[in-house]
């Protein structure tokens, strides 16, 4: 416990520093693969802490890693600094209030979440070189988590190939070790290709491309019906052929994001649309060509893991909120429904108290839990090393993620404290590992044993590069 308690001072001892590189991180609200100013940032605490830096890794130039420590065990602690299109907000408000039109902003909370696995990092850094332990901490500024999928390119690019283990967090309306369930997606475009003509005075010398992307959707849609209840498709047009409607669209383009509840049940349902998109281009007379975009693996547990995070999230409890805290928590909690109070505690199990404003008690590790799933690339790093996440409170209880209400209190005093807290509990699992590698070699031997039985495959092909482009022009 001693352990735990100096790397707690050490985190502790930087609170202001990086409160601020969270808010500066708020501030240049970048999406996928353009966060130059964001990753910047975090470069210069790098510097600053003393870390051996590698920029531009697996060819993304907003990915980061920064190293310190010798020989040993290699523990990795993630990080992440991108945010959300058209969440742009004013910090602080309580009703919507964007910065700019269609501005984006951080409706996820990643400017928390990089900043805490930072601080982490290097209190545990600092620790090593107290104790004089042999290992390495190792910090990854991972760009692109919002659909871009960069760290399983990371992955790809053999990152992680000497990594014993893997530690993350992310921001939250409760606390306790996150649950290893997510869903594993791919985005795929699908270019249809047909014959341009005068609509009124020659149709039947047209081949329409959107009406093959719109056919293609209903088949997707009456797929649902006989698809798992768990997996999702979802589709968004990038190119519907143009704004006159008098010519017959000649090309247009379809983004599927497939998600399933795990690799293989992903594949299968590919394989369908792939079947319902050539099914479309048979019907219209068209061609069409798909390209992958990105890819994200569902979660895999870590039973060792899991239990040391639980230990420090039992110890340390869950943010000291204040009553300020929870007064401006209610204003927020004013502008949601109750059915956004109840979805927060889905994940959870928990009884939902209807005047509870912000999270106080930390979850139970075996809990019940129901819904909520997205998907994640740390799912990716979970095949590659034992890997555990932390949620932690950062923000009104039944605050909807991906939404402006999150974004808001972004920079709030409970969210640097939920920050903060997230930085002790990830520095304390890592110190423990260090000083017990029992554990971490309870956690290596489950790891080994799970991909033993399920091998795993990155969803990517081989030839597909991360979509620098492809994200950033959204």
């Amino acid at each position: 416990m001693k352990n735990t308690d100096r790397v707690w001072d050490l985190v502790d001892s930087r609170r202001e520093d990086y409160i601020g590189l969270s808010d500066r991180v708020f501030d240049l609200p970048e999406i996928a693969y353009t966060e130059f100013k964001s990753v910047a940032e975090h470069k210069k605490m790098l510097e600053q802490e003393g870390f051996r830096i590698t920029e531009g890794v697996a060819g993304i130039p907003t990915a980061i890693v920064g190293e310190a420590g010798d020989e040993g065990p290699v523990i990795a602690i993630l990080g992440e600094f991108d945010a959300l299109p058209e969440l742009g907000q004013v910090a602080g408000t309580a009703e919507h209030q964007p910065v700019e039109a269609g501005g984006p902003g951080h409706g996820c909370g990643h400017n928390l979440l990089g900043s805490a696995a930072l601080m982490a990092a290097s209190a545990v850094k600092d620790y090593l070189a107290e104790r004089g332990l042999k290992g390495r901490v190792r910090y990854y500024g991972c760009p692109a988590e919002e659909g871009g999928a960069a760290k399983t390119f990371m992955v790809r690019a053999g990152l992680f190939d000497d990594v014993d283990a893997a530690i993350s967090w992310h921001p939250a309306t409760f606390t306790g070790v996150n649950e290893a369930k997510s869903l594993a997606n791919t985005r795929i475009d699908f270019t249809f290709h047909g014959r341009a003509a005068h609509a009124a005075g020659a149709p039947e010398l047209g081949r329409s491309a959107l009406d093959a992307i719109e056919l293609m959707n209903v088949g997707v849609n009456y797929m649902r019906e006989h698809m798992p209840d768990d997996a999702r498709v979802h589709y968004a047009y990038l190119d519907a052929g143009g704004i006159a409607p008098n010519v017959v669209q000649s090309k247009a383009t379809v983004r599927q994001l497939v998600r399933a509840r795990n690799l293989k049940e992903l594949r299968d349902l590919i394989g369908r649309v792939h079947k319902i998109a050539e099914g479309a281009a048979l019907m219209t007379e068209t061609t069409v060509e798909s390209s992958v975009v990105s890819g994200v693996s569902n979660l895999l547990g870590n039973r060792p893991l899991e239990e040391t995070m639980q230990r420090n999230l039992n110890r340390l409890g869950a943010p000291n909120f204040d009553e300020t805290d929870r007064i401006f928590a209610n204003k927020i909690r004013e502008t949601l429904s109750e059915d956004n109070i109840h979805v927060s505690f889905r994940r959870i199990g928990a009884e939902v108290d209807p005047d509870l404003a912000l999270c106080d008690f930390v979850a139970p590790l075996d809990r019940k839990s129901e819904g909520g799933e997205g998907s994640t690339d740390v799912g990716d790093v979970s095949w590659a090393v034992p890997t555990v996440q932390a949620r932690v409170a950062t923000c009104a209880v039944g605050t909807p993620f991906h939404t402006w209400q999150l974004t808001a209190q972004g920079k709030a005093p409970a969210a640097h404290k939920g920050m903060v807290q997230a930085a002790k509990i990830m520095a304390g699992t890592a110190v423990d590992l260090f000083e017990d590698t029992g554990v971490l070699n309870q956690a290596v031997d489950a790891h080994k044993a799970t991909l033993a039985k399920d091998p795993y495959a990155c969803p990517i092909p081989e030839e597909v590069a991360p979509p620098l482009k492809a994200m950033s022009n959204q």
